[in-house]
């Protein structure tokens, strides 16, 4: 890739996790808690792969597990982290398929998705802060 391409490949990631980040504030303030938490996954997810097209230089890959994505960008969270990013994880499966939509509807609280709409926050602002530093 050009580093150009480079460049707007990582923008374009940016922008749509910002986008998604701000998606989930609202969903979590209409109460569509399990939209919500797929939109903090996405949000992570996208933010995460600004990063493997940063630390690669190539397209970011088709996957949507948080744990690998992090470290294919080089990205080496804590075990509490790594944790978050493996639940979070889940809530791209989640909420695709019916019968697992279902139970993550009901998994998805106030409180379960407060829980997590802060914690997908924190880890979003922590990587982040990963840009000024290559």
């Amino acid at each position: 890739m050009t580093k150009d391409t480079t460049h707007n490949q990582i923008n374009y990631w940016l922008a749509s996790a910002e986008r998604n980040r701000l998606i989930a504030l609202d969903l979590f303030r209409l109460k569509h808690y399990d939209a919500c938490l797929f939109f903090c996954h996405l949000a992570l997810e996208k933010i995460l792969k600004a990063l493997v097209v940063r630390a690669t230089q190539k397209p970011a890959p088709y996957i949507h597990d948080l744990a690998k994505l992090a470290g294919l960008a080089g990205i080496f969270p804590d075990s509490r982290q790594l944790s978050n990013l493996r639940t979070i994880t889940t809530f791209n499966i989640a909420t695709r398929y019916d019968e697992y939509k279902f139970k993550f509807s009901k998994k998805c609280t106030p409180i379960f998705s407060k829980k997590y709409l802060t914690v997908s926050n924190n880890l979003y602002l922590w990587l982040k802060k990963e840009f000024p530093k290559k």
